[in-house]
C-alpha cells in the first residue's frame, strides 16, 4: 500500500467515524476529552489521585463510545482512563427534550 492510499484509506476512515458520531451523539450525556482519546459517556466519574505526590486523575466512563477509528468495538460498557494531563468533560445539550416557550409549561 502507498502512502497516497494509506492516507486516502485514513481520510475515509476519519469520515465515516464522524458520521456515527453525527448519529449518536444525542444518545449521550457527556464529551469526554483526555490527551489520547474523545469519549461520548452516559455516565462519568473522574477522581483525582495523588501517588507520592504525583497527581494524576482516574476518569470513569459507563455506557461509552470511544472516537477511535482503529477500534472495531466503539460501543463499551466501562472505561477507566488513567492520565497525568487534562481531562475535559462537559455535559451535552439536550436541545429536543426542552418543552416549547409558547406550550402550556413554557416560560
Amino acid at each position: 500500500m502507498s502512502a497516497e492510499d494509506l492516507e486516502k484509506y485514513e481520510t475515509e476512515m476519519e469520515l465515516q467515524l464522524y458520521r456515527e458520531y453525527r448519529d449518536i451523539v444525542g444518545q449521550f450525556a457527556y464529551v469526554v476529552e483526555t490527551e489520547r482519546r474523545f469519549y461520548l459517556a452516559n455516565g462519568v466519574d473522574v477522581q483525582v489521585r495523588d501517588a507520592d505526590g504525583e497527581v494524576y486523575f482516574e476518569v470513569r466512563m459507563s455506557d461509552a463510545w470511544v472516537w477511535d477509528m482503529y477500534r472495531p468495538a466503539r460501543f463499551v460498557k466501562n472505561v477507566r482512563v488513567i492520565t497525568f494531563k487534562d481531562v475535559n468533560v462537559e455535559e451535552l445539550d439536550k436541545p429536543d427534550l426542552r418543552l416549547p416557550e409558547d406550550g402550556p409549561f413554557g416560560g
